[in-house]
C-alpha cells in the first residue's frame, strides 16, 4: 500500500464485466482530472497463445491441471513486483497481451504474442489492474497486501459458464463439449486460486441472472442486462465514502438485501460503479502528501486495507 502511489486492482475472469468496470472507471479518471497507468493482466501471462496450447497439451497427458487461472501460466513473480515498485516510486514494468489481429497490427506481431516490456510513464497518478489475479495470494506471492482499493467483478457460475461457451462456440469455433472440457480442466484452479480473491475483496459486484441458467450447457443466449440484477457487497461499509440512503436515491430499483449489501438493475452497473467508486478514488487520492485533490474529497474513516486475512 502506498499513500503517493495507491493502487487498485479489478479482478474477475473473462465476461465477468471487467469491460463494464473498465469504461466506469475511465469515466471517473476522467472527472478527476487524474492519469493513470492501466494494466492488463493478461499481460502477465507467461505463454503466449501458442506455447500455452502445447504446454496444455503436455499437462493433459501427464495427467496434471494446467491452465491460465493458475500460478504455473502466469508470472505473478512479475506483477508483486510491479505493485510493490509502483507503490514505491510510481514505477514499474509491464507489456501488453495482443488479442486479436487489429491489436497485433499496430505491433506487426502475430495474434496471440506478447509486446516488449517497457517502463510505465512517470507521470502516472494512480495503477489500475484489470484481470485474474488483482487480489492473489500462494505461498510464492501476496498481491493482495500492495492494493489500496480491491473491487470483484464477477457472474454466478451459471452465467459465467453461458458467456464462455457462448463466445468460444459462436466467436472461436469449438465444439460444445471441447468447452465443457475445458471448463472442468480449469475449475480445481478457479476454486483454488480465483474464488478465494473475493473474499479479500473490498467491494464485489456479482451480475445475477433473473432467467433461468440451470443448465448452461444448452442455453442459447446470454441473459442481458435487463435480465440481470447486480449483487454489490461492501466488505467494510465504514472504511469508506459510502452512504446507503443517497445510492438508493440515485439508483432507481436498487434495494438494501443485508445491512452491507445493495441490489442494483444490471443495466445500472456501470452508473453504480462510478458513484460508488468514485468518491473512495477521490478520498485515495486526497490521502497522498501535497495532492491537489485534498481540498474537493472527502477522506473517509480510513483506508480499509490494515487489517485483512
Amino acid at each position: 500500500m502506498s499513500a503517493q502511489h495507491p493502487i487498485i486492482a479489478v479482478t474477475g475472469s473473462s465476461g465477468a464485466g471487467t469491460s463494464t468496470a473498465r469504461v466506469a472507471f475511465e469515466h471517473i479518471f476522467h472527472r478527476l482530472d487524474v492519469k493513470p497507468a492501466f494494466i492488463d493482466g493478461d499481460a502477465f501471462h507467461a505463454y503466449d497463445r501458442e506455447e500455452m496450447a502445447e504446454a496444455v497439451k503436455r499437462a493433459t497427458i501427464r495427467g496434471e491441471n494446467f491452465s491460465h487461472f493458475g500460478p504455473a501460466a502466469n508470472h505473478l513473480d512479475k506483477l508483486e513486483e510491479l505493485f510493490s515498485q509502483y507503490g514505491d516510486s510510481g514505477r514499474g514494468m509491464t507489456r501488453r497481451y495482443l488479442h486479436d489481429e487489429i491489436e497485433a497490427a499496430e505491433f506487426g506481431q502475430r495474434p496471440g504474442t506478447f509486446t516488449e516490456w517497457q517502463a510505465i510513464p512517470d507521470d502516472t497518478e494512480v495503477l489500475m489492474y484489470e484481470g485474474l489475479h488483482g487480489g492473489a495470494v500462494t505461498d510464492q506471492v501476496d498481491i493482495a497486501q500492495h492494493v489500496d482499493l480491491m473491487v470483484g467483478v464477477v457472474p454466478t457460475i451459471n452465467l459465467e459458464w453461458i458467456q464462455k461457451i457462448r463466445r468460444d462456440t459462436d466467436e472461436r469455433g469449438y465444439a460444445p463439449e471441447d468447452v465443457a472440457r475445458t471448463i472442468l480442466r480449469r475449475m480445481p484452479d478457479y476454486v483454488r486460486y480465483i474464488t478465494p480473491q473475493f473474499s479479500r475483496t473490498d467491494i464485489n459486484f456479482q451480475r445475477v441472472p433473473l432467467v433461468d441458467t440451470s443448465n448452461p450447457f444448452i442455453a442459447r443466449d446470454v441473459p442481458n442486462a435487463d435480465e440481470s440484477m447486480v449483487v454489490i457487497r461492501f466488505r467494510e461499509p465504514r472504511a469508506w465514502p459510502v452512504d446507503f440512503p443517497y445510492l438508493l436515491t440515485m439508483i432507481r430499483d436498487s434495494f438494501m438485501s443485508r445491512p452491507n449489501t445493495l441490489v442494483v438493475p444490471g443495466n445500472k452497473m456501470r452508473m453504480a460503479i462510478e458513484i460508488i467508486i468514485g468518491p473512495i478514488i477521490e478520498m485515495l487520492l486526497a490521502a497522498r502528501p501535497h495532492s491537489p485533490h485534498t481540498d474537493r474529497a472527502t477522506r473517509g474513516k480510513g483506508r480499509g486495507r490494515k487489517s485483512k486475512r
